[in-house]
């Protein structure tokens, strides 16, 4: 019984501070859009693999003007990390001419389970 009770306590806690670090940690929301030869070259799966191995959510897909955008929300130094990404490495084929990003702001909440690829335009 005082087992139980002591291993109870120490779950609660966990869970409590579990809780206040993701609530303290704000999420970082940018919407992006890359130029260059993005498309063909499995750009989206490298994008997606990568967002998956930050831990970031949101989405890619290919448009009618042969760019590849997308929206990525996570913690602030791994949205960080994935501009970076896209702006200068993406996939081993690709050839990446310049990388836009809008809108980015702080959210309270994820707008997006995981990563997606998305049908194209």
């Amino acid at each position: 019984m005082f087992r139980l009770l002591i291993l109870t306590t120490v779950v609660t806690s966990l869970k409590y501070r579990t809780t206040t670090t993701v609530a303290a940690m704000a999420i970082k929301s940018v919407d992006f859009e890359v130029f260059g030869r993005v498309q063909g070259v499995f750009f989206r799966k490298y994008t997606k693999q990568q967002a998956d191995k930050l831990g970031l959510r949101g989405w890619c897909m290919n448009t009618s003007k042969g760019t590849v955008q997308g929206q990525i929300q996570g913690p602030s130094d791994n949205v960080e990390s994935m501009m970076q990404w896209l702006r200068s490495t993406g996939s081993p084929s690709s050839q990446i001419e310049k990388a836009e990003f809008k809108n980015e702001k702080e959210v309270s909440e994820y707008s997006f389970n995981d990563f997606s690829i998305r049908k194209d335009y």
